[in-house]
């Protein structure tokens, strides 16, 4: 049975919890409670419900600042990605908007309540996938679930749970028998058993296969087609160009930089590369300013453009080289990608630090991976 100190101690791991638990008879559900309103943010008139919030949140560990002022809105039936090198305080702002701890300052809002103050209300409503469940190893993956399922009212049927995660035929087999993949998948069976409201999933394909991350994928857009509101934290960047509607790059405990994929994307140049033949330099290019380059390199014959404007770039440089009888030979023209994007955030914020003069060599380790 569940520890009998689950919800005295939020910063105890669960996965979710919807109803009356044995050792808490106060909680109750606050489906039709009216929450804020914020614009929609794919361009549209129309307004939808806020379903998190923060404002200047702020959390410390024995005088570090792990969370630094985040400020963050996801719209209902939004799936929103939070990303970050480790120890950028994704871990650390995911306990806070759960309701396992307190913020040191500033306000988080979850389906309208604060989760940690009125955790009785928030928790029936929300699933959480943790990146590490601490299942009892002895226990077969049925009796798991059924366990958690005694704990979670109007739970799914436990076959069900199982089947959603491909897990179906594996209910007979005891925990510690399951692979790395299979435990994610069956941390997932336990987040989806309420039908949450609002699900958080840390690393939810971490050591999946492809096929098996791919399906993940395929159940979390159906959630999400459902209605469900999904804060997802990944670093498989591929992960978020495909499920996201916007993302969050948080570094130092700060958000770096927020918006769509394509948003975030679109800050970074594009990229034109081509081998010049052996009678043609630089110099004979059209001027480099008019092509809209922002700046290049040369290494050999080979020339590395970079622009603001890929079509514009691309387009007159063919131009040129058409007119010319120039064959570029190697060309190579692309849209910056979110790993570019990201990596490049990470570095120059690491380079040229963040908040009174600290980046990551000022930052001490945030607890990734260690909750419990």
């Amino acid at each position: 049975m569940p520890d009998a100190t689950r919800d005295r101690n939020p910063t105890t791991p669960y996965h979710q919890l919807r109803g009356p638990h044995p050792y808490m008879t106060d909680v109750m559900r606050a489906h039709d409670r009216p929450h804020s309103q914020l614009p929609r943010l794919a361009g549209s008139l129309e307004y939808m419900d806020a379903v998190i919030e923060t404002a200047g949140l702020r959390r410390r560990y024995q005088g570090f600042e792990a969370v630094r002022g985040v400020d963050l809105t996801v719209a209902q039936g939004e799936l929103f990605a939070l990303l970050g090198t480790n120890g950028a305080g994704k871990t650390s702002t995911l306990e806070l908007l759960e309701g396992q701890a307190v913020p040191a300052a500033g306000t988080v809002r979850v389906l309208g309540r604060d989760p940690y103050r009125e955790r009785a209300d928030v928790r029936p409503r929300i699933g959480v996938m943790l990146q590490e469940g601490g299942f009892p190893t002895e226990l077969t993956v049925m009796e798991t679930v059924r366990m958690w399922a005694g704990c979670t009212s109007g739970a799914r049927p436990a076959a069900e749970a199982l089947e959603l995660t491909g897990l179906s035929g594996r209910g007979s087999v005891r925990v510690k028998q399951l692979s790395g993949g299979e435990r994610r998948r069956l941390d997932l069976s336990l987040a989806l058993l309420g039908r949450p409201e609002v699900l958080f999933l840390d690393e939810p394909t971490t050591g999946l296969d492809a096929q098996s991350r791919h399906d993940t994928w395929d159940l979390v857009r159906e959630l999400k087609e459902q209605g469900t509101t999904v804060l997802l934290t990944t670093h498989y960047l591929e992960e978020v160009e495909v499920l996201a509607d916007r993302l969050a790059i948080m570094h130092g405990g700060m958000i770096a930089t927020s918006g769509t994929v394509a948003d975030v994307v679109a800050e970074r140049p594009s990229r034109i590369s081509f081998e010049l033949p052996l009678d043609r330099f630089l110099g004979d290019l059209p001027p480099l300013a008019a092509l809209g380059v922002t700046a290049h390199q040369q290494s050999g014959r080979t020339v590395h453009l970079e622009t603001g404007d890929l079509q514009q770039t691309a387009t007159a440089l063919l131009l040129w080289a058409r007119d010319e009888g120039v064959e570029l030979r190697g060309l190579d023209a692309r849209s910056a990608t979110l790993e570019e994007a990201f990596m490049e955030i990470a570095k120059g914020l690491e380079n040229t630090g963040m908040e009174n003069g600290k980046g990551l060599a000022g930052a001490a380790p945030e607890r990734e991976g260690t909750r419990r």
